[in-house]
């Protein structure tokens, strides 16, 4: 059932609105909705427009809060998000360690698996976007600290960094995680790349680096190909301790 404040999403008529039930009319150019009608309801509940288009109620999943949620930056790709899912096995017994909140995005994928999520970003104004995103995505386990990831203390299974690195967060990450734990570091650029490698190379038992290139296919009445969007993003780099 949904809750009067919960996110819900509204689809129909070629159109998706992220919106808050229990909010009053939202104006579309699909007509008029009545947002309070959507208290109470169930996913799958139809809503109508004043003007008599259909809405579909869904609740958001992690890919929705990464399309439509408040941004304070440009957040990692869901591709991304889900290679370090898989390469470090990331499951529900898992403690982990995020840093370079952003918006929050990772976190909240990270928190539909994971047991429990801390996430650390040092800018106060985004850690606060962050804190509302994650709340809206009715994760209790994922705890949002606004302060910087060499301050970190405790033991988790897995510590990731999205954020601008240096030998020293690696480093520290390393006394951060369990034995036959892992660190995954998302690197936009090949020289934060190297320097992931070649520090943890020192320190881990194993570190391999990894670029996930994504081709969207695309179909028309000419035919179908690769879209012509750039698909690489940025660099992986999973080292087990």
């Amino acid at each position: 059932m949904i809750e009067n404040g919960q996110r819900v999403l509204l689809s129909g008529g070629g159109r998706t609105f992220y919106v808050r039930a229990g909010t009053g009319q939202f104006s579309t150019d699909r007509g008029i909705i009545d947002l309070d009608q959507a208290v109470g309801a169930s996913p799958g509940d139809i809503l109508h427009s004043h003007t008599g288009y259909e809405f579909v109620i869904r609740k958001p999943r992690p890919a929705d809060f990464f399309a439509h949620s408040r941004r304070s930056g440009a957040p990692m790709l869901p591709r991304d998000i889900g290679m370090v899912i898989a390469h470090t096995g990331m499951n529900k017994n898992d403690d982990v360690l995020d840093a370079g909140t952003g918006s929050g995005i990772a976190a909240i994928y990270f928190g539909g698996i994971a047991r429990r999520v801390v996430t650390f970003e040092k800018r106060p104004d985004f850690a606060a976007i962050a804190e509302e995103n994650i709340r809206d995505a009715g994760l209790s386990n994922v705890e949002v600290v606004a302060d910087d990831m060499l301050n970190a203390t405790g033991a988790f299974d897995v510590v990731h960094l999205d954020m601008t690195l240096s030998a020293d967060h690696v480093r520290h990450a390393h006394t951060l995680i369990r034995p036959g734990g892992y660190l995954a570091c998302y690197t936009p650029f090949l020289e934060y790349l190297v320097t992931v490698m070649d520090t943890a190379g020192g320190i881990f038992a194993e570190v391999h680096a990894y670029e996930c290139i994504e081709r969207e296919m695309t179909r028309s009445d000419r035919g179908t190909r690769p879209s012509t969007r750039v698909g690489h993003s940025g660099y992986i780099t999973i080292a087990r301790k």
